[in-house]
């Protein structure tokens, strides 16, 4: 099933974010216990099943290592991405490097997004919506 919706919810002091169980359901993978958190594009992360984390690696995989910039992208982003564990009340715990890197507040927003879940600051999420959904008619055109 494709990931959908939005998510408000609060990360605690522990930096622990409850992943909503329609979303965990989602992802399609039976007795799932763990997801990986990585960092993603405009200042989110990106959340990923484990099935889905290594469809992606397969993707990447096929990418020419060629370039400078392939490389980087490749160590930026592996060395940073962490498999982290559903605790029993359906909570994972964000790496403080990931936290950081998204700028994450108390505050933040779970979105559905295909084949994975984004997670935003929530005052980052709102100047994002703000700015891209006026021109959403022209975006969908292009993809």
């Amino acid at each position: 099933m494709t990931l959908s919706g939005t998510y408000p919810r609060s990360l605690d002091e522990k930096q622990r974010l409850a992943v909503p169980k329609r979303l965990c359901e989602d992802f399609q993978e039976p007795d799932l216990k763990s997801l990986f958190v990585a960092p993603g594009t405009d200042k989110s992360l990106v959340l990923y099943s484990p099935l889905g984390f290594e469809k992606l690696a397969r993707r990447m995989a096929k990418q020419t290592s060629n370039t400078a910039e392939v490389r980087n992208y490749k160590r930026l982003f592996y060395s940073r991405a962490d498999r982290v564990d559903l605790d029993a009340q359906g909570r994972i715990r964000i790496p403080e490097r990931l936290v950081e890197f998204a700028a994450l507040s108390r505050e933040v927003v779970l979105v559905g997004v295909h084949d994975h879940a984004e997670i935003w600051d929530a005052v980052a999420w709102d100047e994002f919506l703000k700015a891209t959904t006026p021109a959403f008619d022209q975006i969908a055109e292009r993809a």
